[in-house]
């Protein structure tokens, strides 16, 4: 099993496995055709709240990463996004422009580390 994360805007790859959107929101200008979206699990993204919030502002980055965690505790959905993640190669697909600073970062890290084992 691997986690790989990559932007929607990329190419998508064969060795990407099975391409999960983890954006509440769909990305801006893209078509489903050329998203190549096999999911979209928009519940295990965070909240709006949070999201507006943190405004991809990197001096948050690092207290968006604690409340997300702790909203992913109480959500459901990351019960399916691990289950997925077992069965084989996956890619988090996020629209955001920072590479660093981006939900997707903290579903791998959480899926790397075993989120709920």
């Amino acid at each position: 099993m691997s986690v790989m994360v990559k932007r929607a805007y990329e190419e998508a790859a064969r060795s990407d496995g099975e391409r999960i959107l983890v954006d509440r929101l769909w990305p801006r200008g893209l078509t489903k055709a050329k998203a190549q979206i096999d999911i979209w699990l928009k519940d295990v993204a965070p909240s709006t709240e949070l999201r507006q919030w943190f405004d991809h502002d990197p001096e948050k980055w690092p207290e968006f990463q604690k409340r997300y965690r702790a909203e992913l505790r109480k959500n459901p959905a990351l019960s399916e996004l691990e289950a997925r993640s077992r069965r084989g190669n996956v890619t988090l697909v996020y629209a955001a422009r920072d590479q660093v600073h981006n939900e997707a970062l903290v579903l791998k890290k959480l899926l790397d580390r075993g989120a709920s084992r």
